[in-house]
């Protein structure tokens, strides 16, 4: 099969999920209600750590930051699919697709390096209760977020322009409802071990880093926290990352599960199974993960309820 030129392709067809007209219009109306639970749900958390002087901490700015990584991460592949299920399309421009593999690597680093910076976060206030606001002052919070986005930006520009300098065959048919790099890469014809090895040592680098990042601070924590004499110090302690434990396992549970899928599996249904629940059902779980488990995020929403009850009632009594 000859390959053409990646310059003469206009746009690549996204296989989706089904063929089934109306099953896909069913498949609309849930991921479209994922897609506004998910960013509703993720900008009611920012809303509420803004407006919470309380929550004016650093492990609730940086809960703020993840909030809009989770929008980004979900707002890059989710609105296509829906178009694409509306109007029964199967297409999505070449250009479109370079835009989808480059925000969906960056978004996904991002959220992994900022549960990383989460870890360190809670390793601080828990190992070094005494210097925690002297170490994780605004200025370390602002610097380690500009990090994050730094080293999310090195990993997906690589990524871009390697894409970008493939040569494809005629057929260009992705077995997903979005641009998945791991299956984009598999129908390049210039696809060789070398760019293969390239791509393993980004995702080791990029990915390992944050994992090991993790991993560390939670052996700390643990050891740590098992050195408390008294079981309810020992709960306290361990509720403070409770929450984040439950999103780090979710993140990297369904994103793991979906790159081997994607990797090792020619089941292509499994495939765009495993992208589902990590491309929409985690960052769909994340704000309640974080407003069902933890005190301070719930104390805020009642504070918020109540302040905006209290204020309707205000404008109704001076309405008359």
């Amino acid at each position: 099969m000859e390959p053409q030129n990646l310059t003469s392709i206009l746009e690549f067809l996204l296989l989706g999920l089904t063929d089934d007209l109306d099953l896909q219009l069913v498949l609309f109306g849930l991921f479209l209600a994922m897609y506004l639970i998910t960013v509703l749900g993720n900008l009611l958390i920012i809303l509420v750590i803004s407006y919470d002087p309380h929550l004016h901490t650093p492990m609730y700015f940086f809960l703020s930051i993840l909030s809009l990584a989770d929008i980004g991460f979900i707002s890059t592949t989710v609105p296509k699919m829906l178009e694409n299920l509306q109007t029964h399309s199967k297409s999505i421009s070449y250009a479109d697709c370079l835009m989808q593999i480059a925000f969906f690597i960056l978004f996904g680093c991002l959220d992994s390096l900022l549960l990383a910076v989460m870890a360190y976060d809670r390793l601080l206030a828990i190992c070094h209760p005494l210097h925690y606001s002297l170490i994780m002052s605004p200025r370390l919070c602002v610097r380690l977020v500009l990090l994050s986005l730094v080293l999310s930006l090195l990993d997906s520009l690589p990524h871009y322009l390697m894409v970008s300098r493939f040569n494809f065959c005629t057929d260009v048919k992705i077995p997903n409802f979005f641009c998945e790099p791991p299956q984009l890469f598999k129908l390049a014809c210039d696809y060789t071990s070398t760019k293969n090895i390239f791509i393993f040592l980004f995702a080791a680098v990029f990915g390992g880093l944050p994992v090991s990042g993790i991993l560390y601070s939670y052996a700390r924590i643990v050891s740590s926290i098992l050195g408390i004499p008294s079981a309810s110090g020992k709960y306290k302690a361990f509720s403070t990352c409770g929450s984040h434990l439950s999103v780090v396992c979710l993140f990297y549970g369904t994103a793991i599960g979906a790159y081997c899928s994607s990797i090792i599996s020619d089941a292509n249904r499994k495939v765009m199974v495993a992208s589902v629940m990590y491309t929409m059902v985690t960052p769909m779980l994340n704000p309640f993960v974080y407003s069902l488990r933890n005190r301070d995020i719930k104390r805020a929403l009642w504070r918020l309820n109540f302040c905006s009850l209290d204020l309707e009632c205000f404008l109704y009594s001076t309405s008359f």
